[in-house]
């Protein structure tokens, strides 16, 4: 068993704010792997390869550098906020879904916990491809209007005004293919504890995740 909290969800569930605050919790690292798929993603559109191109895609993933110990950088430059932009948010589920970017993404997400000891790991194929092994299994979701407002907000929070309907329709496109990619597709380990979070107060959620990790674990920290 890794001594790994899985977190999987489809866009605006809660996942980064949920596993901040088990990671806060638990004293552990935490790893966004949305973010390396969307660092991946603008190494693609900045070399100028079409993402529709497995393996070129592949070939970027294999030669970038992606750095998550303070903030994000690519190739030693800050992406943080750039990875969030439209062009990557666009990209991104197609550039994901090829199998040779996310071999090379998931091994060094695996390199990442086995450096770290495990830690809180976010993203969507954590539980179920990355380690099944988890401690841990949590899938977050959240109803479509709910998910819609809270990346709306965040939108906003970057200074890029978006309407709440195009972000809808955005969730919608990337949850299709996200689901529907033949590796590793969004969906919830079979023993994974599924919440929704629409109505759930973080601190509740947070809580259980680490009470069911401390259980598995026999962690006292």
């Amino acid at each position: 068993m890794k001594r790994v909290v899985a977190i999987d969800g489809p866009s605006g569930a809660g996942k980064s704010t949920v596993a901040r605050g088990v990671a806060d919790v638990l004293g552990s690292s935490v790893l966004d792997t949305g973010a390396m798929y969307r660092s991946a993603t603008l190494a693609v559109l900045h070399r100028g390869v079409d993402p529709e191109d497995a393996e070129a895609c592949a070939d970027v993933a294999r030669a970038a550098d992606i750095d998550l110990r303070d903030g994000i950088r690519l190739d030693g430059r800050d992406v943080t906020t750039e990875i969030r932009g439209p062009a990557v948010t666009a990209a991104v589920s197609t550039v994901s879904a090829h199998p040779g970017v996310r071999a090379v993404l998931v091994a060094r997400q695996r390199e990442w916990a086995d450096a770290h000891g495990g830690g809180v790991i976010e993203g969507r194929d954590i539980g179920t491809v990355v380690f099944p092994d988890a401690a841990v299994k949590v899938f977050l979701t959240a109803s479509d209007a709910e998910r819609a407002r809270r990346r709306q907000r965040d939108e906003v929070a970057a200074a890029r005004e978006v309407d709440v309907e195009r972000v809808r329709e955005d969730l919608d496109r990337r949850d299709r293919l996200d689901s529907t990619r033949k590796t590793s597709p969004l969906q919830a380990a079979v023993d994974a504890w599924v919440v929704d979070t629409t109505e759930l107060a973080i601190p509740e959620v947070v809580a259980e995740i680490v009470e069911r990790y401390r259980a598995a674990t026999g962690a006292q920290t």
